[in-house]
């Protein structure tokens, strides 16, 4: 019990620092290329973790464990950042928090295939409900919204979902903030010829929001949150505490509206809350 409510404390405190991603992102790629962004936060993230790394002398990952942070690289650190990156240039970050209500699905799939869990049917039924609402919202209410850019903030969810129960999975072995911290070291001479390719032409004329951005993403985005994200998700249990991201849109869209100014419409609440008692269901029956 002690464990489970440790785990618990800890994703929560993950995902609200997730929350303001997406409106971060917004800011940020308003002065950066999305492809530019990516490589930068994760740049700016792998030195951090480096230099924990090596702080602490941490032990390297034993060759078996190569793979695994290969696909926590390819999900969190270059899939996710991304296809969000993208996906915000077609759509409001409002319209895409809606999005991330399907997260907690697409990461208790993952913990199946990757993580060895198995959630009882009830759980899935109210995981199911979430992820209806969520996509029910899409297809009807366009409000902010794009085929491009719903697409792509689709395809975002997959992959972190993937990168989320790996790194899960992985973190009972390493760590959490080891998982994250390895996974950049390993993605950063990739981001480091990305950032160079597609390096801004003008400097000056980025504003201080866009710099903003990106130093949320990079540091709390990209670093931060996965430290009690990850040991959230290893104490607690994958489905069950990857039930938590379903309140991720409501802290999000708080912030959208209070730091954009974005719209915030009574139907982007009403199935914020319903994914919201959907994850009390679902953490009830995991």
């Amino acid at each position: 019990m002690k464990t489970s409510t440790e785990g618990f404390g800890s994703g929560l405190l993950g995902v609200l620092i997730f929350s303001g991603s997406l409106p971060a992102t917004r800011l940020a790629v308003a002065g950066f290329s999305p492809l530019f962004l990516t490589a930068a936060r994760a740049l700016i993230a792998a030195a951090l973790g480096a230099l924990l790394l090596v702080a602490l002398r941490e032990r390297r990952p034993a060759r078996r464990d190569l793979p695994s942070l290969g696909v926590v690289a390819l999900g969190v650190v270059i899939g996710f950042p991304l296809l969000t990156a993208l996906a915000l240039r077609h759509i409001t970050s409002a319209h895409s928090l809606v999005f991330i209500g399907l997260l907690p699905l697409a990461t208790a799939l993952f913990g199946v295939l990757r993580g060895g869990e198995r959630p009882g049917a009830v759980f899935w039924a109210f995981s199911l409900a979430g992820a209806a609402s969520v996509a029910g919202f899409a297809l009807t209410h366009g409000g902010g919204g794009s085929v491009a850019g719903d697409t792509l903030m689709l395809a975002a969810v997959a992959l972190c979902g993937l990168g989320y129960a790996e790194g899960a999975a992985l973190s009972r072995r390493l760590g959490g903030w080891q998982v994250i911290s390895w996974a950049l070291v390993l993605a950063s001479p990739a981001m480091a010829a990305l950032a160079l390719a597609t390096e801004p032409g003008g400097w000056a004329a980025i504003g201080s929001s866009a710099w903003m951005g990106l130093a949320y993403v990079s540091v709390f985005s990209m670093l931060v949150g996965f430290i009690f994200w990850y040991r959230g998700l290893a104490l607690g249990g994958i489905a069950s505490v990857g039930q938590l991201q379903l309140l991720q849109p409501f802290f999000g869209l708080i912030l959208a509206h209070a730091v954009l100014g974005e719209a915030v419409s009574w139907a982007m609440c009403g199935v914020t809350m319903v994914v919201v008692a959907c994850v009390a269901g679902a953490r009830r029956y995991a």
